[in-house]
């Protein structure tokens, strides 16, 4: 798309791919034995949306994410006002870097977000390859929030006077 800087172009492009390690390593887990149909399900869909989510970011720097789908009835074709699109993607990139940041910083005092001492079974506890193959699917998602901004900063500097 014409305006878009490299940079901002690379940076959403990425924003799927820091989220893509964790949603991996989730699902292994839905098809573990024991768990309840339920369970399973809900663990495939969190993978499934947040992927979907992440994805999103790459609409602030594609021609897709410009316009309304012309199935939407009133709104399809017209552009996206800039403020529908970059309000969202702001809170957004604040709750993910508040939510990740918060989520490693816990973890490594050994607690949950809500204060409890983690769990015998949780994955870092374990040590040796599972809390490294852990960490490894997990730390990308510190990325999240921060790439998330810039590219909602670049959206907005382009699209501002629209």
């Amino acid at each position: 798309m014409a305006g878009v800087p490299r940079w901002a172009r690379i940076a959403a492009y990425t924003v799927p791919f820091t989220v893509l390690p964790s949603s991996l390593w989730r699902l292994p887990a839905a098809f573990g034995d024991g768990l309840p149909l339920g369970e399973r399900a809900y663990i495939v869909l969190l993978s499934i949306l947040s992927e979907l989510v992440a994805f999103t970011a790459v609409g602030l720097v594609a021609t897709w994410g410009e316009r309304f789908p012309r199935w939407i009835p009133g709104m399809g074709g017209r552009r996206v006002p800039t403020p529908v699109a970059v309000i969202p993607a702001g809170l957004g990139a604040v709750a993910s870097t508040i939510l990740w940041t918060a989520c490693f910083i816990t973890q490594l005092a050994g607690v949950t977000l809500r204060g409890e001492p983690t769990p015998a079974n949780f994955p870092t506890q374990a040590g040796d390859w599972e809390a490294a193959l852990f960490y490894l699917c997990y730390l990308p998602l510190l990325l999240w929030g921060p790439l998330l901004a810039a590219v909602t900063y670049a959206c907005y500097r382009r699209r501002r006077n629209n």
